[in-house]
């Protein structure tokens, strides 16, 4: 399956600082709480981005967990390495990885191999989740998170008002539940679904509108049926903003849950 899909390194770091500024919980807690990785751990970060991940894992296991981190973009790859050399860690590494693509690891080497948010993209599920459980030992983990039908509600249900138009089907939470689950369950031994929700709570209508921006930019492809070029961009950004301050002044505040699937299985 081609997924149709691209996004700015500055749109994906716009809406993970949105959601730490206005969220309620975190979601790096509840990562820690499912995975608990030791200090004695061979991880691999798929999709690592500036290597959020990464270094959580690192600060968790006190900097003795072997860790590599993977990237697509090799923008948010150097983000990720001016990061480490600021920090310091000397067990974490970073570098290339497609996941579309065989691998660079041999067979059985990583304890827990995790994706936040970037692997459900791939465009071969079978062959990527395929990759992920020969590098991982027997009685290793995989763990994938992303978003359910059920994320954003509010976002989704302002854009259709405004638009009056459909939605279009999101890579992730259109597939995560079904396509992704079924796929991971039959390569891996054990399979389980966990979910975390997390409410935004907006205060007013401009951060809101600027995670929205983060969300239509025009490189990102999913949502061009939409708009046309930059002046339909704007009219429909400014289409938004009117319903959105309609809400806003009937309730007195915007909330948009998150809510997300944890897919956790077993070699």
């Amino acid at each position: 399956m081609e997924i149709n899909y691209q996004e700015t390194s500055k749109d994906l770091l716009t809406r993970i600082d949105i959601h730490e500024t206005y969220g309620a919980r975190n979601i790096d807690h509840w990562n820690i709480e499912v995975l608990n990785p030791q200090p004695s751990y061979r991880i691999l970060d798929v999709g690592c981005g500036a290597g959020k991940q990464c270094f959580l894992y690192s600060d968790h296991t006190q900097g003795k967990a072997e860790i590599t981190g993977g990237d697509f973009s090799q923008e948010l790859l150097e983000k990720a390495r001016t990061r480490l050399q600021e920090r310091g860690d000397t067990n974490v590494s970073f570098q290339f990885l497609d996941f579309n693509q065989p691998f660079d690891f041999p067979e059985n080497r990583f304890d827990l191999l995790s994706s936040a948010f970037a692997i459900y993209y791939a465009s071969d599920l079978s062959f990527t989740f395929g990759e992920a459980h020969r590098v991982l030992k027997p009685g290793g983990r995989l763990f994938v998170t992303g978003p359910l039908p059920e994320n954003k509600k509010m976002f989704y249900d302002i854009i259709q008002e405004a638009t009056n138009q459909p939605i279009p089907p999101m890579p992730g939470s259109s597939r995560f539940k079904g396509e992704i689950f079924s796929t991971i369950e039959g390569i891996f031994s054990k399979t389980e679904m966990l979910t975390f929700e997390n409410p935004l709570t907006f205060p007013a209508v401009a951060p809101f509108i600027e995670y929205v921006r983060a969300s239509l930019a025009e490189d990102r492809k999913l949502w061009t049926s939409m708009f046309n070029g930059k002046e339909e961009y704007e009219a429909l950004i400014g289409k938004i903003e009117a319903v959105a301050s309609r809400w806003f002044a009937r309730d007195g505040k915007l909330v948009m849950t998150k809510v997300v699937g944890g897919i956790l299985a077993t070699k």
